[in-house]
């Protein structure tokens, strides 16, 4: 039988994987204007374990709207771990689609109906910040500096045309979390962007990047550190040299 078209798959049902630690004051209102621009999506918080009562807040929300889910984790074991657990969760139900979405305010759930659109004819939709249209506001110089190299590091140490490929408000079609290997992904912070797009377009899976207005957080701290920064580096750099060690054997046996 043929496989029906990317677009006659569809994307429903969607499902919104939220990362939280720490985020008391902006999970309320991040999942309120979602649930507002998308009423048929559910939402997943992965809380691990924030001190400051988010995953309280978020289990009040839950019993009010049975479109909210809480997955409730004892220790902050990083970013990847979060979505990775928040994906398994999902495809053990019926979702098609799951999402990447930061808790924080910085992904406009606005902007979320174009990120899925996009799904008609690719496997990931990124929002992105550096294509034309995107744009990112109230951001520091050095956080600017500090992405902009990442992405282009990444881009020239991969070979990949990506332009934000450390972009975390993202669509996955479920087919894509099916076929990557989840249990292989080591990246905890946002390194862990990075890993799984690459990982994407390796197993031939076409990516589409949609601008977006990326807006840096007003309440509470990034969870950005030097130890993700220097997880970064190595891993990318690592990847960057096992791809070019791949690619050279093969054409030692070409010859």
């Amino acid at each position: 039988m043929a496989q029906a078209p990317r677009g006659a798959q569809g994307i429903d049902p969607v499902l919104v994987v939220i990362p939280t630690y720490n985020e008391r004051e902006n999970i309320g209102p991040i999942l309120e204007r979602l649930l507002k621009a998308l009423p048929d999506v559910n939402a997943l918080v992965v809380d691990d374990g924030s001190p400051d009562g988010t995953g309280d807040v978020a289990d009040g929300l839950a019993k009010a709207d049975e479109r909210i889910q809480v997955m409730h984790r004892t220790e902050k074991a990083g970013l990847g771990a979060a979505y990775v657990a928040g994906f398994r969760w999902g495809l053990s139900r019926d979702y098609a689609t799951i999402v990447e979405m930061d808790a924080d305010g910085s992904h406009a759930p606005e902007d979320l109906p174009r990120v899925l659109a996009a799904l008609e004819d690719a496997d990931l939709s990124i929002g992105s910040r550096y294509v034309p249209g995107g744009s990112t506001v109230n951001w520091p110089f050095q956080r600017k500096a500090l992405s902009w190299g990442a992405n282009f590091y990444a881009r020239i140490a991969l070979g990949t045309k990506i332009n934000d490929i450390t972009a975390g408000f993202r669509a996955y079609r479920r087919s894509v979390l099916e076929k990557l290997p989840l249990d292989e992904i080591a990246s905890r912070g946002y390194c862990f962007q990075i890993d799984l797009a690459f990982r994407t377009k390796l197993a031939g899976f076409d990516v589409v990047e949609v601008p977006i207005t990326f807006t840096e957080r007003e309440i509470g701290q990034s969870k950005m550190s030097g130890s993700v920064v220097r997880e970064a580096i190595v891993l990318v750099g690592l990847w960057g040299l096992k791809r070019r060690w791949q690619q050279l054997r093969g054409l030692a046996k070409k010859g």
